[in-house]
């Protein structure tokens, strides 16, 4: 497993898994902007790939406050922390965590992303869940809060 940023945050109480297929209801991203804005200066840590269009809209807004976050790749870490990610690293509220070897994601190793997502957190929130998506079948054995 390789890591950037505050290692520690691994060891943070309360750690919320924020997980969303890709196909998503205009309702739905209402609900989970309202969510991001709710938690983003809480104490909880939030943990997620922040790879689907919704979830990276909700690290946008999880990086205007001060909650701690944790970003999962499905890949290898990048050679560069992103810009807009510095700010976080380098304060101490981020953590990048790559748990594949792989230099590109792929729908195996976002399987695996996910999968090491849920091993590792303490509560899982749902954006939105497509019934025939991967993310179905990965969270039906898990119990979740599903935004209403």
């Amino acid at each position: 497993m390789e890591t950037v940023g505050n290692i520690s945050l691994l060891d943070a109480p309360n750690k919320v898994a924020f997980l969303s297929s890709r196909k998503i209801a205009p309702d739905d991203v209402l609900r989970c902007y309202d969510w991001a804005a709710k938690v983003r200066d809480g104490d909880a840590c939030v943990m997620s790939g922040f790879q689907s269009p919704l979830e990276k809209d909700v690290l946008r807004f999880l990086l205007r406050g001060k909650v701690s976050i944790i970003l999962v790749l499905a890949r290898s870490l990048w050679k560069k922390v992103p810009d807009e990610l510095r700010e976080a690293v380098a304060s101490g509220r981020l953590l990048i965590v790559s748990p594949v070897a792989a230099s590109r994601a792929s729908s195996s190793t976002a399987a695996a992303r996910n999968r090491w997502i849920l091993e590792n957190c303490d509560e899982v929130v749902l954006g939105s869940l497509d019934p025939n998506g991967d993310l179905a079948s990965l969270v039906s054995t898990t119990s979740i809060v599903r935004l209403k």
